[in-house]
């Protein structure tokens, strides 16, 4: 990590988020010859996993160890990297980024992949075993713990759905329905959820059930238990978006989140403004989100050449109206 020292510097281009989409971008800027700064707060969503799965050469890398690797090869290239948090920018002919350490970075191209927060469902044992047997995503989780007693707990209208897809991996599935109105599962669903084998518990769950240091059950507000090895929850996603909105970038709501209004490359509605990974979406996995990456790096490069090359044509043009000097 490069170490810099001045109270204020500028970049070409300053990545705020050291995950899988900020240190993609910044390794295809690094390579394109760009002064890249990369600000990394250290807040990577899926520090809670042992591993990372579906990325093809680096499945099941720990998550820590990815982005370990991903600090050396942009190092490489020239970015610097300061571990630090934006927390505030401003736009005037270029971006001003402050940071919480008291310096100001200015760039001329700017990307947000800050990512997103996942808050859990408030049940006792949710939190403090997330990311090993209480776990959201069966494409990230589903072969590790395939074939044991699934748990879904209902937290949304999706839920349903979750314990429908999860039911590919286990035959064991049970729905607890818990306090979440909107999750009741209409006629349809209780068809589908039939034909999967997933069983349905109405109820409010009141917490886990942990012995040896591993989940063992569900236990409802009525004292029952339901032996189970592994809950599948849906945490509600929480984008950071606030450096994106205080630079006024249009915002959209869906239904799992607020998130930028982007183009193909990951262009916002600002000019010079980028947003990349789970900053720009909820369903970004690493592998999306170094994609996101690498398609905006490789984007901004053009925009700077473009604009560059557009004012040397416009340079030329000048010197070449302006009359001769008499001697």
């Amino acid at each position: 990590m490069v170490t810099v020292t001045e109270k204020t510097q500028e970049y070409e281009v300053i990545v705020v988020g050291g995950g899988a989409a900020g240190l993609s971008a910044a390794l295809v800027l690094g390579r394109a010859r760009r002064r890249t700064l990369v600000v990394d707060a250290g807040e990577p969503r899926n520090a809670p996993a042992a591993h990372m799965q579906g990325y093809l050469s680096r499945d099941g890398m720990s998550p820590a160890r990815f982005l370990a690797v991903g600090r050396e090869e942009i190092a490489r290239y020239g970015v610097e990297l300061v571990r630090d948090r934006a927390v505030d920018v401003t736009r005037a002919e270029d971006f001003a980024v402050r940071l919480a350490g008291g310096r100001t970075v200015r760039a001329r191209q700017l990307v947000v992949a800050t990512g997103l927060k996942d808050e859990l469902p408030p049940v006792p044992g949710v939190a403090e075993r997330f990311g090993r047997d209480v776990v959201h995503c069966p494409y990230c989780h589903g072969w590790e713990v395939r074939d044991q007693a699934f748990g879904v707990l209902a937290t949304t209208a999706m839920s349903v759905h979750q314990a429908l897809m999860v039911s590919q991996w286990s035959a064991d599935v049970t729905l607890f329905l818990h306090t979440v109105a909107e999750a009741e599962p209409t006629d349809e669903d209780l068809r589908r959820l039939a034909a999967a084998g997933v069983r349905v518990v109405p109820g409010e769950v009141a917490g886990l059930v942990v012995e040896d240091d591993r989940l063992t059950g569900v236990r409802l507000v009525d004292g029952q238990v339901h032996e189970r090895e592994v809950l599948f929850v849906a945490p509600r996603a929480v984008p950071r978006t606030d450096l994106l909105a205080r630079l006024g970038a249009e915002l959209s709501e869906t239904p799992f989140g607020t998130y930028p209004v982007v183009d193909g490359r990951g262009l916002t509605t600002v000019p010079g403004l980028w947003a990349a990974g789970n900053a720009s979406g909820f369903a970004e996995q690493v592998v999306n989100a170094a994609s996101r990456g690498y398609r905006a790096g490789a984007a901004i490069n053009g925009e700077l050449l473009m604009a560059d090359l557009d004012l040397a044509v416009a340079a030329g043009a000048a010197d070449a109206e302006a009359p001769a000097v008499r001697r």
